[in-house]
This record gives C-alpha cells, structure tokens and sequence, in this order.
C-alpha cells in the first residue's frame, strides 16, 4: 500500500514547476500583448466619440476651477461667495457647458488638433467669462457684493483655456510620435527647396498626411537671407556650398524641389550633387493646382530631365499676337504633331474665329479635336483631314474658308527615314511646302509661317536638305512678291533644334529604355544637341510670326549644347538606378544622315537682333524664284522615279552646301583627284 503523503523533495519541485507555469504565462500574456501593440495600425484607429471628448472637456473645467479655487484659498482669498457655493459651481459649469457647445469644441478630432481648434477654445472661454461676468454684476446690485472674485475669473479663464488646448496638443504629440516611431523605416526624411507660400503649404499637407511618406527636415533658401530662422519649427538652410554635406548634415535622403523661381544654373548645381552623391531628386507642381488634396504625396514626382532643360519662361509680346489672331481664321499644317498640336493650343487662347486643323494621321487629329473642344467650347475648330501634297484637296480647303494665317508645321522628319526614302521627303517638305506657299498667294493670306530645323543648316542628310529647299522656295516667293510690290502675303521662316517629348525625340526614348531595364542607346559618345520645351519653342513661333515683315528666316536662342551621354547618365540616375551598372549605356554608331553637332546658322550667314532677346534673324543669300521654281519642277519629275542617287544628285545641286554623312549618299561627295585627271588625261 503506497503513502499518500508527499515527499518534502516533491513538494518543492511542484512548487517550482507551478512557479515556472506561472512565469510562463505571464511571459506570454506580454508577448503576445506586445504583438497586438506593435500590429496596432494607428493610421485605422477610430476617431474617439464626441460624447466622451466633451466629458474630457467637463472635467478638465472642473479641474481647473477647482486650481483656481486652491490657488485663491492660499491667498487669503474666495473665488466665489461662500453662502452660496452650489449656486456658484452650477452657473460656472453651465456657462462653461453652454459655451462648449455654442463653438462644438468637442467637435475637433484630437489628432488632427490646430490654431482653428485653440481660436474656437479661447472663443469659448471669453464668452463664459463674459457671462459669468455679467451675472456676478447683477447679483451685486441686487445684494452688494459679487457672487465671484472677479479676477479669480479671469486666471481660471487662462487655466482653463491652457488646460484645454494642452491636452489636444499633448495627444497629438504622442499620436504622431507614435506613428512616425512606426513608420520611420518608410518615411523618406526630405529637405524642400524653396521657402515660398507654396512650400510651406506642401509642408503642411505632407505633415498632415496618412500615412506619412515624407518628413520634412527643413528648408532651403536660395536668396540666402533666411539663414538660421525657422518655419514651422524647422530650420532654413542656405543654397551655398556643396549641397551634398547639407543633406548629410539635415540627415536628408531626398530633395523637393518646390521653388518654381530657381535658374538653370542653380537646378543643375542641386540635381548634379544629389545624383552624384544618391541622394533621390523630386519635384511638385503648385499646391493650388493638386487634384486630389489628400493624395498630397503622389503629387510629388521623380524628378525629370525636361525639369532640367527648361529656362526661364519666355515674355511674349500678348497684345501683338492678340491683334494679330483675334478673330481670324487660321490654318496649321501637321496640326495633330507634336509642334503643329501646341502651336494650335496656344493659338486657342488668343480668340481667333476659326481654326483649321489639318493633317492626315485620323487618330491623333480626332484627339487634338475633343480635347480642344473641351478646352475652349466657344472656338470654332475644324478638323480637316487632308494631304498638303495633294494640291487639288488643298485648294478647296484654302477656296472654301479663305484663311487670314498659316502655320506650316507639316513635314517628314525622321533623318534615317528619310534617307531609305529620299522621294517621300520631296514629295511632302518640298513639294507640299511649295503647294501651300503657292496657294497662301493665290488665296491673299495674310502670312505664311514655316517651322523648319536645324538640320538645314548646312545639311547632312536628305531630310535636312529637303528642309533647307523648301525654305530657299519660300525665300525666293517672298523676294518676289516684294519686287512685283505684291506683298499681300508675307513669308516667314522659323528655324530651331531637338524639341523635348516631341515624336521622335531622343527623351522619350531613352524613358522607354530605362523603363524596360535598358540598354540606353546613344550613337556617338560625342554628339551633342540643343534642346527647348514644346511650348517655348511654339511661343518663339507665335512671336517671331508676329513680328515677320516677309522673307525672313528667325532662329532662336537654343540656350547651352548638351551632351547626350551625359542626359541618358543623368536620366538613369533620376530614375534611381546607376548608369552601367543597372542600366546599360550602348553605343550604336552615328545614325545615316546623323551630325554631331547641329548649326543655326550657315557659314556665310549673319544674324541680326531682334526686340526679343531669343529670337535672331538670319541674313541669308536668296534664291531667283525662277531657278528654284525650275529646279523643283526637275526634283518632283525625278522623285516620281524613286530613284535615290538620281533625286540626291539633285538635291546637292540645289543645295551645293549638303554633304552626306554616315548614308549610301556620301558616294556623290566624292570628287576624282586632280592627280587621278592627269593620268586620265595621259
């Protein structure tokens, strides 16, 4: 038979294992009370009900009666007549209360606490006073003697209100401690560039933001003048030095760029030193202009290249392009391309009757027609689909609504393109050129506005050449009309380089590369462009057209070359990734027709000034119109051969300056040695 006594050995190792249990538990209860802490997603916390913030509110009134109340009593003093104490806290309270729910006090959500919160508390809190104020007279010249200690009235009022909005401020201190304690591995800690209205205002959005995806670490001020202040309890930094220690030093990741007045020089110092040293590089419209304002963040962008490019906003001469478009009728060629499609949004804005929009792409022009419709609903817009080299389609147009202006920005202008196909570039740069030039005469319009390119210059390639034709065609027209003194139309030439985001333009390009993971493909590790904006370069056609007499060609002011190695790095870096090491940079070799560099000017022209600093007229030589007008004739009849040597043959006639790089075409360049002739001879 077994005792049932317990062993004293067994009795201690019990009580250990039921401590050990014990321990265990309590362990558990914490860990996993730690989890749910931790897991606690402040951002989907309800807002607490309005009921108990207004008990919060009582009671803190109560409270800081009862302070004043302690704090006159060690003076020596009442705060309020001591035969009639229930009397005396029912009306305090009720004034207290009745004023709390005048001004919903308790109506602010505590988190979200701000300057409008502690106006509507101290509101509140005069008008109490002033009622309490106001009882404690008449009951004094009913009995003689004030129901309050008067001035104990106006300390609880400073108490209260204190207490009030302390307690606000303490919570949203904590919350937002909180948050950010949890959040800090996402949030980006930025610096923004600018101290402006605009700034500040993104500042304050970002901080209000859930969740949170910026910090702000301070300001930097370009003027330097706001050197060591503060805004919203941030620093101000100057825009002086190497930007990079000034990131490391505000213990900044990332830049925003919010200052929409910086210059060129001052954008590239920035961009330059945060890419070398990784730093991320975004920018932001106006506050005013966001869409959404909760989707603060998402109105902040990876910085782009064209941020960059861009200068300093172009000054038109409105009232003279205003005269000049208000209610005319006006015709743009290649109206759905990238240049013809701004020019006639732009145009939009200055009121002319009607305008022509003609093209013959069918997609892209019915686009440009409902957007603009939308845009401007009481202009009259016509969408004309319609080939310029179909001259016989083009004269009914130009007979059926008699035109006042035209803009000519329809033409080919892929440069390897145009090389496989030399014929198609007469057929539309030259011949349809000549065909709208032709029937801007015969129609009396007013003035005829060319867009031509750079690459006339001094030409390289077939596209290029046929360009500089057109213009030489133009020219003669106008020298002409002058020497008949029939200058009802009045021919104007407008030359530039590579426009940004325009079809065809090296930028979209290299987005599209570094997009799908690369390579970036570059033709010449040496080439370099110069760039401008759509809308600049559409604003220089607008004025130069304006201040055209007839028969001048404008070039404008391209700003700074780049290098195009240099923009598919600085595209790679602005895209967070490392040039050659996550994205390839190739090489391909210089494209047929390709230049290096592109010319504004030939080597023989000169250039005057004009009253806009960005646009020069070129003095170029002019053409007889019966030369040129024969020569074209020939060139048409050969491209209708489509023989390619023959129809370049041609060109370089017309164009003695044209010299084929990189093409099938260089062969016509080559001349026969003079010691080659001698023995010929022999």
């Amino acid at each position: 038979m077994k005792s049932h006594l317990i062993n004293p050995s067994e009795k201690q190792n019990s009580s250990v294992d039921f401590r050990y249990e014990l321990l265990s538990m309590v362990a558990k209860s914490f860990e996993s009370l730690r989890g749910r802490i931790k897991n606690v997603n402040l951002n989907n916390m309800g807002y607490i009900p309005r009921w108990c913030v207004m008990s919060l509110d009582i009671l803190i009134a109560l409270a800081s009666g009862a302070i004043t109340f302690g704090f006159l009593r060690s003076m020596g003093s009442d705060f309020f007549h001591p035969a009639y104490p229930i009397s005396s806290i029912a009306l305090f309270m009720f004034f207290n209360i009745l004023f709390f729910r005048v001004f919903e006090i308790y109506s602010g959500i505590i988190r979200h606490s701000s300057y409008a919160d502690a106006l509507r508390i101290f509101a509140a809190q005069l008008l109490s006073l002033g009622g309490l104020l106001l009882v404690d007279y008449f009951f004094f010249l009913e009995f003689k003697q004030g129901l309050f200690l008067r001035a104990g009235l106006v300390v609880n009022t400073l108490f209260t209100s204190t207490a009030l909005f302390s307690y606000r401020i303490f919570v949203k201190y904590i919350f937002e401690h909180q948050r950010n304690k949890i959040l800090s591995p996402r949030v980006i800690p930025a610096l923004i560039i600018g101290t402006s209205t605009n700034a500040i205002a993104l500042a304050e959005a970002l901080k209000c933001e859930i969740p949170q995806k910026y910090r702000i670490m301070g300001f930097v001020d370009k003027s330097c003048q706001n050197a060591g202040k503060r805004i919203l309890n941030l620093p101000i930094y100057n825009l002086e030095g190497e930007f990079n220690s000034l990131m490391k030093s505000a213990n900044a990741s990332a830049v925003i760029i919010a200052d929409q007045e910086l210059d060129e020089d001052q954008k590239s110092m920035i961009v330059d030193n945060c890419l070398a040293y990784d730093f991320k590089v975004l920018s932001v419209s106006l506050v005013s202009n966001f869409g959404d304002k909760k989707e603060v963040s998402n109105q902040i962008k990876n910085y782009k290249i064209e941020d960059l490019l861009e200068r300093s906003p172009i000054k038109l001469d409105n009232q003279v392009i205003l005269e000049q478009v208000k209610g005319k009728t006006i015709l743009v060629s290649g109206a759905a391309g990238s240049i013809g499609s701004e020019i006639v949004r732009q145009l939009a804005g200055y009121g002319p009757t009607c305008i022509l929009l003609v093209d013959q792409a069918e997609t892209p022009l019915h686009s440009l027609h409902l957007e603009l419709e939308k845009a401007n609903p009481s202009a009259h817009i016509v969408p004309l689909m319609a080939d310029i080299r179909n001259k016989l389609v083009m004269d009914q147009i130009f007979a059926s609504y008699l035109p006042d202006l035209v803009y000519h920005a329809a033409a080919y202008k892929h440069v390897p393109m145009m090389e496989a196909n030399p014929e198609q570039a007469i057929f539309t740069n030259v011949m349809g050129s000549r065909n709208l030039a032709d029937l801007a005469v015969q129609y009396h319009v007013d003035k005829f506005v060319m867009v031509s390119t750079d690459k006339a210059v001094n030409p390289s390639s077939v596209m290029g050449a046929s360009k500089r034709i057109a213009e030489k065609y133009v020219q003669s027209l106008a020298k002409r009309l002058k020497e008949e003194n029939n200058e009802t139309t009045r021919f104007i030439t407008t030359r530039f380089g590579n426009v940004l985001g325009s079809n065809g333009s090296v930028v979209p390009l290299f987005t599209k590369q570094i997009e799908n993971h690369g390579p970036v493909t570059i033709t010449h590790p040496d080439i370099i462009r110069y760039f401008m904006t759509i809308p600049e370069a559409c604003q220089l056609v607008l004025e130069a057209g304006s201040m055209g007499n007839g028969g001048e060609i404008f070039i404008f002011d391209m700003g700074k070359p780049v290098k195009i190695i240099d923009l598919a790095r600085k595209m790679i870096r602005l895209a967070g990734l490392i040039p050659d090491v996550d994205i390839e940079i190739k090489v391909t070799g210089l494209r047929p027709g390709e230049k290096l560099y592109e010319e504004l000017l030939n080597d023989n022209a000169k250039t005057l000034p004009t009253h806009h600093e960005k646009i020069m007229i070129a003095h170029d030589v002019f053409e007889e119109y019966n030369s040129i007008t024969s020569s074209i004739d020939d060139l048409v009849k050969i491209a209708k051969t489509r023989d390619g040597k023959k129809i370049v043959s041609k060109m370089k006639v017309i164009v003695p300056e044209y010299k084929s790089l990189n093409s099938q075409f260089e062969i016509l360049d080559v001349k026969v040695k003079p010691a080659a002739k001698l023995q010929l001879v022999a």
